[in-house]
């Protein structure tokens, strides 16, 4: 089912993005999150033969297009891509890098969505799954798998199963991905380019010519991979009886957009993909699914239609019952939640997938390990690339590779970068793949049982991707601590350095930022009046190995690689004067970055430091507000 991703209300919602503009909506009173704002963002820099051309993107000839021939050298199992082919295992938080107290926070946190959030449960339950590099450090099941029988919408309540008959979660529970399929049908695509059976700048009609009716006769297989083809969101397939009724109604759509103009996430272009990827192969799409990525990876709990022995240990979705849902069928347990894809027999390239949380972290192992997993290869590192390469730089704020989204706060949290890749479903799961600190979270939820309606916004996904994000730890730059911002919303927190008077003052300290571009800033300010007003301190920050970069507004925000840097900020125009100067760090009511870090603060003057907070008695003056010290 494609997911509003405001809340997903009326027959068939969309998750995995909603169009571009607006922030996503505010939280509400359990901190649910909404959209955030279409504003320029960082970029991934692009690689896989992809070049930025003042600010459109053009696909240069990709090095393993050129003929099947090549592709078929290394193969989906073939070739090594020069990458390690970890494998993972469950083990400790400390053997994968991670902060042990940060992850039982993030199941104190994802549980406390168990009760009223606000009104009713986010979820009946959940499996949440976190790693870094091999290591599965976090496994865990949380409340029901099935809890309710049904849904009583005079009184808005659900109606419970006895105890004796509910399922509680276990850590091989089996979800409904609803939109999570949608990476399945990408990788599937990726795979025929790379034999050179698909091109990416080719026009759908090119392999479905009656796909060009009604204005569609330029949408390109990139278009549909990147939500940019002018498709609306949805519409009722369901609604018409057989299957070449459906394909009628797909036929006789009209973009609402022109083809490339704008983003609008829609569950017909994978739809579309499928009926490409059945047409060129000649399989259908589970025959495809099988052979092509969850036989080679093992991932043997991952298909579609799930058999019925397999329901005992399946979460059940929602009592789907007009006027809420499309169709009257009662509490849906063991097949497929979403409308149209119930509708064309389970199979459908947008939604359908059932998988448990294990087979989803293989998946999110082999995809950051460039393609492959232990002996299995099911991808090229440069088709790995491609899928992570941000295509959609034209509309900012709806960052998108091939099928997975990027850089969206609104369910990655703090994890969150340019770089970082995922995608959710309808049903209440995501997943959340950040290369730069090689980790994923798996968050599966059954948020729409008993109903849809309970459940708005992404708050567990934002709230256990911001303690992730936080389980790696940040190191020093010099010594055993530094002063680090946290990591709350709606907050200012300031760090304060004594008065010092210098004839040729230089500040300088080492400075680590990771905000919510343009959201939330840190800011660097002065203050000649014993804090009574306060003025912008301009700056400039060099990482190792890279040329200067300019504040000149004294103001740090959005992405700085997750690395130090050096600053060096010249106090001149405080000259001969008793200034005070402090970091200012400010968080907006929505998404937060990982924070900001200071260490190592020094004013010289002429070479000889008047503030140093090596020194015991100076860094005794700084006055932290919402700062603290910190090892990690």
């Amino acid at each position: 089912m494609a997911e509003d991703r405001a809340d997903g209300q009326g027959a068939s919602g969309t998750e995995g993005g909603a169009g571009a503009g607006g922030r996503r909506g505010a939280r509400n009173s359990a901190g649910d999150g909404g959209r955030r704002g279409a504003r320029p963002l960082s970029r991934r820099r692009l690689g896989g033969g992809i070049l930025a051309l003042g600010g459109a993107l053009a696909v240069a000839p990709i090095p393993f297009a050129d003929g099947a021939a090549r592709a078929a050298a290394a193969g989906p199992r073939g070739g090594s891509g020069g990458r390690a082919r970890t494998t993972l295992r469950h083990g400790s938080a400390e053997r994968a890098g991670l902060l042990p107290g940060q992850l039982d926070r993030l199941v104190d946190e994802a549980t406390a969505f168990l009760g009223p959030s606000p009104a009713h449960p986010w979820y009946a339950g959940a499996v949440l799954l976190a790693g870094r590099g091999g290591t599965v450090a976090l496994h865990r099941p949380l409340g029901a798998a099935v809890r309710y029988a049904a849904y009583d919408e005079k009184t808005d309540t659900g109606v419970e199963l006895p105890p004796e008959r509910r399922i509680a979660m276990a850590e091989d529970t089996v979800f409904d991905l609803a939109s999570l399929s949608k990476l399945f049908t990408s990788i599937l695509a990726v795979q025929q380019i790379e034999r050179g059976a698909l091109e990416l700048t080719a026009r759908v009609t090119t392999y479905l010519p009656e796909f060009g009716r009604a204005g569609k006769q330029d949408v390109t297989v990139r278009q549909l991979l990147t939500h940019t083809s002018g498709f609306r969101a949805w519409v009722p397939l369901y609604t018409a009886p057989t299957y070449e009724g459906k394909l009628q109604l797909l036929w006789d759509e009209a973009p609402v957009s022109p083809p490339g103009t704008a983003y609008l996430y829609s569950d017909l272009n994978l739809i579309s993909l499928q009926l490409i990827l059945e047409r060129i192969t000649g399989h259908t799409l589970d025959t495809l699914l099988r052979d092509e990525i969850t036989a080679p990876l093992s991932m043997h709990r991952t298909r579609y239609n799930p058999p019925a022995s397999w329901r005992p240990k399946i979460a059940a979705t929602e009592d789907a019952r007009r006027p809420w849902s499309g169709l009257d069928r009662g509490l849906v347990w063991g097949e497929v939640h979403d409308e149209n894809a119930y509708s064309l027999g389970g199979v459908a390239g947008h939604a359908g997938v059932f998988s448990p949380a294990w087979d989803l972290a293989i998946l999110a192992r082999t995809l950051l390990n460039g393609g492959a997993y232990g002996r299995a290869r099911i991808l090229r590192p440069e088709s790995v690339e491609l899928m992570f390469t941000d295509f959609n730089s034209g509309f900012p704020g709806d960052a998108h590779g091939l099928g997975f989204e990027l850089y969206q706060h609104w369910y990655m949290g703090a994890m969150a970068t340019p770089g970082t890749a995922g995608h959710t479903g309808f049903t209440g799961t995501s997943l959340v793949l950040d290369p730069t600190t090689d980790s994923f979270l798996i968050v599966l939820g059954n948020s729409v049982h008993p109903v849809r309606s309970w459940r708005s916004g992404s708050a567990p996904r934002v709230a256990t991707a911001d303690r992730m994000a936080r389980a790696v730890a940040v190191r020093p730059a010099h010594g055993r601590t530094a002063w680090f911002s946290g990591m709350a919303g709606a907050t200012t927190a300031t760090l304060t350095l004594p008065p010092v008077t210098a004839r040729a003052g230089v500040l300088r300290c080492s400075l680590w930022w990771d905000t919510e571009p343009d959201a939330d800033g840190l800011f660097l300010e002065a203050s000649a009046d014993a804090g009574t007003s306060w003025r912008p301190v301009p700056f400039t920050t060099v990482r190792a190995g890279q040329e200067p970069l300019a504040h000149p507004a004294g103001t740090a925000t959005g992405w700085s690689g997750r690395v130090w840097h050096r600053l060096t900020a010249d106090l001149a125009d405080w000259r001969d004067t008793a200034v005070r100067l402090r970091w200012r760090y400010t968080t907006d009511r929505l998404y937060v970055g990982r924070g900001a870090y200071v260490d190592g603060l020094r004013i010289d003057d002429g070479g000889s430091p008047v503030f140093d907070e090596a020194r015991r008695k100076d860094a005794a003056r700084i006055e932290a507000a919402g700062w603290v010290v910190s090892e990690d």
